[in-house]
């Protein structure tokens, strides 16, 4: 597997201007809330016009939640990037792990502000439009990365998989009190490779579940 294609001067520009101005939405959007952000804020703030920001978002919401789909497409990119003879799975954990341990963690508080604001209608709106891309990103990564005889459902299956991985990792870590990563990658990583495995640990206790039903029923 080849790493891709470097990107040309101008769509690195783009790229950091676009991310500069994502960042600059929801440091303000932090701070105020999402009904006291303006465009016009957050154009100032990364130094461009209105019309500008326009040429890369088509709302304050987008840029707010754009964030999501930024890091996804980080991982997209250190997945086509890994050893072609690494195992998907194997390609698929390292990538993701790779890039979270590269990006700053979220801080518990601001992730609690972030939900807060979810009650408006339009960034929750925005929101829910994110995390689909975010899935349509992985999986076409996944199934390019598996080659030209992949299934396109299988590989939105296996992106379902690690989407929700991360979810169940994150809500754990969120709910847990710590402020380091100790209680999202060990369960992060632990439930990908459960799920590569074909869910053996579920399996076996459905398995012991169901001997003990029946130890009782005889007893009976």
């Amino acid at each position: 597997m080849t790493s891709p294609p470097p990107e040309g001067l101008r769509e690195r520009k783009k790229r950091a201007a676009r991310q500069a101005l994502a960042q600059a939405a929801l440091r303000i959007a932090l701070e105020r809330g999402v009904d006291q952000l303006r465009v016009e804020d957050i154009a100032n703030e990364v130094g461009v016009s209105p019309r500008t920001f326009n040429n890369y978002f088509s709302s304050k919401e987008e840029a707010v939640c754009s964030f999501i789909v930024e890091r996804q497409v980080r991982v997209r990119e250190t997945l086509l990037s890994r050893p072609a003879d690494e195992p998907l799975w194997e390609a698929v954990l390292h990538a993701a792990v790779e890039r979270h341990l590269r990006d700053e963690s979220p801080k518990r508080e601001d992730v609690r502000r972030m939900r807060e604001m979810m009650r408006n209608a339009g960034l929750f709106g925005e929101m829910l439009r994110a995390h689909a891309s975010v899935e349509r990103v992985l999986a076409e990564a996944v199934a390019e990365r598996a080659g030209p005889h992949a299934n396109p459902l299988h590989a939105r299956m296996m992106a379902g998989i690690v989407q929700n991985a991360s979810r169940i990792a994150f809500d754990t870590w969120l709910n847990s009190g710590s402020d380091s990563d100790d209680e999202f990658l060990p369960v992060f990583i632990g439930l990908l490779r459960e799920a590569a495995a074909g869910l053996p640990a579920l399996t076996a206790a459905a398995g012991k579940a169901a001997d003990t039903a029946d130890t009782a029923a005889a007893a009976s």
